[in-house]
């Protein structure tokens, strides 16, 4: 076959070869994808600090159900949330192939826990589409936005929206 059949794009996939006007850094966002059992989700890359392995948390007396306990982070103790419960979801039955995203949420170290983390996807800001307004919303915490990607509709995630009101602190 000639260099010419092979660039071109095959039926039903969009032409890739053709480059899109070129994006500055301050248009772009970084956001590291993840599971919450099929659902698929991101966060804003600057707010990851790092990704752990899941490790059994010591219990909080009076918490709310979403907050599995505390870990011990090099001698920090660090609360971890289950994303699955408190989108509600349902409670997580973590095992080890289950992960922790550690966040720098509003001046605190938090820990999620989350089914796996998949991939960094580097967007355009334009690409983020507000999440559409929906009578009844659930007392959950909502998308701050979706993103269409080729694979289907990423869900971005606030992780402040994840921590419980005010008034119920979850530092130890």
């Amino acid at each position: 076959m000639s260099a010419m059949t092979s660039a071109m794009p095959e039926p039903n996939r969009p032409d890739i070869s053709r480059s899109e006007p070129p994006q500055s850094a301050a248009n772009m966002m970084e956001v590291v994808t993840f599971r919450v059992g099929d659902q698929e989700y991101c966060v804003d890359i600057m707010v990851v600090r790092e990704i752990r392995g899941w490790t059994l948390p010591t219990s909080l007396p009076h918490a709310p159900p979403y907050v599995l306990g505390v870990m011990n982070l090099r001698g920090t103790v660090v609360p971890l949330v289950d994303v699955s419960a408190r989108l509600d979801l349902g409670p997580s039955s973590p095992d080890p192939r289950h992960v922790v995203i550690i966040a720098m949420v509003a001046e605190q170290i938090v820990g999620f826990l989350v089914s796996a983390v998949s991939r960094v996807l580097s967007i355009p800001r334009s690409a983020i589409q507000p999440a559409p307004e929906l009578a009844g919303r659930p007392s959950g915490p909502s998308p701050a936005g979706l993103i269409a990607t080729p694979e289907g509709l990423l869900r971005l995630i606030d992780m402040g929206a994840l921590l419980p009101p005010a008034g119920h602190r979850i530092s130890a």
